[in-house]
C-alpha cells in the first residue's frame, strides 16, 4: 500500500504534516506512505524545506493519493508538464485534496459536477473551474475526497485509513494524536465527519 502525499513548493506543512503523521500511525512492511514531490527538495510557505520521498512521477501508480495544498498551488496548475505527471484515476485509486489542492483536482477534470470542499482563499478559483464549492470540512463520493481548513487533513487521513483499514484502524490512529483529555471527543467528531461518506 503506497499514499502519495502530493507536496509543492510553497507546501503548507500543516496540510501534507498532519496526513502523513496521522497515516503513519499504521505499521507493516507493506505501509507505506510519501511526500511525493516533483523535485529532490521543497520549502514550505514557512522556509520549511523537506526531502522528497518519492518522485511525483509515483503518484499515478499510488494506491491512494492526497493532493496537499500551499501558496503556488496556481503556478502547479498552470504548468501543463506538472500537470501531466499527474495521471490519477479515481476507478483504480482513492484521490483526495486538501484546501488548494481541491483546484489541482478541478483542473484535472476529477471532480467535474461532484461538489467539494476548499479553503476560503482558493474558494473563488474553485468555482471559476466550475466547482460547487461546500460550506463544510470535508466531502467524498466514490474514491475521491476534499477537505477544507489546514486541520481538515486529519478528516482526509481518516477517510484513507476508513477505506483502506477498516474504522477501527481510522479511529485508533485518531486517538493517537488527538488532545489527553479531548481523545473520545475527538475522535466520535472525526468519524462524524466522515462516516456518512463511507461505503455501506
Amino acid at each position: 500500500m503506497h499514499i502519495a502525499i502530493l507536496t509543492f513548493q510553497g507546501f503548507n506543512e500543516l496540510d501534507s504534516l498532519i496526513a502523513l503523521g496521522v497515516l503513519n500511525r499504521i505499521r507493516r512492511p507493506d505501509w507505506r506512505v510519501t511526500l511525493c514531490c516533483p523535485e529532490p527538495e521543497v520549502t514550505s510557505m514557512n522556509g520549511v524545506t523537506v526531502h522528497a520521498q518519492a518522485s511525483l512521477d509515483e503518484a499515478g501508480s499510488a494506491d491512494a493519493v492526497i493532493v496537499g495544498s500551499g501558496i503556488r498551488t496556481r503556478e502547479v496548475v498552470a504548468d501543463p508538464d506538472l500537470m501531466r505527471r499527474m495521471p490519477l484515476d479515481p476507478s483504480r485509486q482513492l484521490v483526495a485534496a486538501q484546501c488548494s489542492g481541491t483546484l489541482v483536482l478541478a483542473k484535472l477534470g476529477l471532480l467535474g459536477s461532484v461538489p467539494a470542499c476548499t479553503d476560503l482563499t482558493t474558494r473563488p478559483c474553485v468555482q471559476e473551474a466550475g466547482v460547487e464549492v461546500l460550506d463544510q470540512p470535508f466531502f467524498a463520493q466514490g474514491n475521491v475526497a476534499t477537505a477544507g481548513g489546514c486541520l481538515a487533513s486529519s478528516y482526509l487521513a481518516a477517510w484513507v485509513l476508513a477505506r483502506t483499514e477498516g474504522t477501527d484502524a481510522a479511529a485508533s490512529a485518531l486517538h493517537y494524536v488527538a488532545p489527553v483529555g479531548e481523545k473520545e471527543a475527538f475522535v466520535a467528531n472525526a468519524l462524524a465527519r466522515i462516516t456518512p461518506y463511507l461505503p455501506q
